[in-house]
């Protein structure tokens, strides 16, 4: 939805909350829950969807007859799509995901191809009428266990490559449509500052400008403005938490580098501290087997201990006085004093909040997005609510915070 004020941008939720993987099943969902969160959040006026598309529905909705058939729905729904969500390419609910999510990555072709799918689903979806541009987050490079010789190369590369597909678009009298880095916890890039890093020193460059030149008939000059217009970050406010990224530096470190902020993803993460034995016992019930639950532990001396996935954390680190652990688990923003499941236990909206404020004196991006995919795993009493109702008190609470 379009928030109150000219400058605050366009808010949604991802509906990768809702387990599909089908096109039916997503089309299933929207008509359940979306129709259902619009009633309760702006029953009277056009509601932003948040689109996620493995790549299975993607492929379903290229029918022309099927989005044709999905254009109608949003119409009549009053619903618009301006984000889409092109990181989980596979299953995402129901089964082991673990560091499966991140393949394919930018090293492989199925990644491009993917990608390209999915703008120009969004090209075809994003209303006219609203001049709006589009977003996709994606995979922030690869695993980072996948590092190695030639691999931010062959990442740079292949991103030029779907650039040429998004000017393309553009040309051809489409949207303007950005693909967006989404750093996460034990990948290429983990934080902002080395998104940032990758982008200037491999995409803003005069090598990758000349690339995008060769594809797309531009001068070197056009071809470097447009790859500023089409590449960018997702912030994701659980991922930084989870990182103890200082918010002034990250938003020193965008503000100098010109790299866009194309998508807020809003959304907290798991904190213990102080870390005591007892909370740590509670902390076990949070590793499920579905997703990687990557945990960083902070000493007193500020020093950062990063692990995999919570069960290894738990199993390696005792409890040490002055330790913090925050864990990429994705818990609701308006529940911010978890201390019912243990002393020390709340999430990370305080981050949030920082990030919000900040958003609402100087507007970082056109594009936020609640995304607590988590719900299904989460703890008994912290879903005490409908989903529905849960998605509706998280889109409430962001806009809250910019009062």
């Amino acid at each position: 939805m379009k928030q109150p004020g000219s400058r605050s941008g366009h808010l949604t939720y991802c509906t990768n909350i809702h387990p599909g993987e089908s096109w039916a099943e997503v089309l299933a969902n929207l008509k359940r829950h979306t129709v259902a969160v619009k009633a309760r959040i702006c029953p009277d006026a056009p509601f932003g969807v948040g689109l996620r598309l493995s790549a299975r529905a993607a492929e379903e909705l290229e029918e022309p007859a099927t989005l044709a058939a999905f254009q109608a729905f949003l119409v009549e729904a009053g619903m618009y799509v301006f984000t889409i969500n092109g990181f989980p390419y596979g299953p995402f609910h129901g089964q082991p995901v673990k560091e499966a999510v991140y393949r394919p990555d930018w090293t492989e072709e199925e990644r491009v191809h993917y990608s390209d799918r999915v703008a120009r689903l969004l090209a075809a979806l994003l209303p006219r009428d609203r001049n709006l541009d589009g977003s996709i987050s994606t995979v922030p490079g690869c695993f980072r266990l996948r590092d190695g010789q030639g691999v931010r190369a062959a990442i740079a590369k292949n991103l030029i490559r779907h650039t040429a597909t998004l000017v393309n678009i553009a040309r051809d009298g489409g949207p303007t449509i950005g693909i967006a880095l989404e750093p996460e916890p034990h990948c290429l890039f983990e934080t902002n500052t080395e998104a940032i890093e990758f982008i200037t020193g491999w995409i803003f460059t005069d090598e990758a400008a000349d690339a995008l030149a060769g594809q797309c008939d531009l001068s070197r000059s056009d071809a470097h403005q447009a790859l500023r217009r089409h590449v960018g970050l997702c912030l994701d406010t659980c991922h930084a938490a989870v990182e103890f990224e200082s918010l002034a530096d990250t938003l020193s470190h965008l503000r100098a580098s010109g790299v866009r902020v194309l998508k807020l993803q809003i959304t907290a993460g798991l904190e213990l501290s102080p870390v005591t034995p007892d909370g740590l016992a509670v902390l076990r019930r949070f590793g499920e087997g579905v997703y990687l639950h990557q945990t960083v532990i902070q000493d007193a001396t500020g020093k950062l201990t990063r692990l995999l996935d919570l069960p290894e954390a738990l199993d390696s680190v005792p409890p040490r006085e002055g330790d913090s652990w925050r864990v990429h688990f994705h818990v609701p923003l308006f529940q911010s004093n978890l201390m019912g499941l243990s002393p020390g236990f709340r999430n990370t909206a305080g981050f949030v909040q920082d990030l919000l404020a900040e958003h609402h004196r100087h507007p970082l991006s056109q594009h936020l997005e609640v995304e607590t995919y988590t719900w299904d795993v989460l703890p008994a009493e912290l879903r005490g609510v409908p989903v529905d109702e849960a998605i509706a008190r998280e889109l409430q609470w962001v806009v809250e915070q910019q009062r």
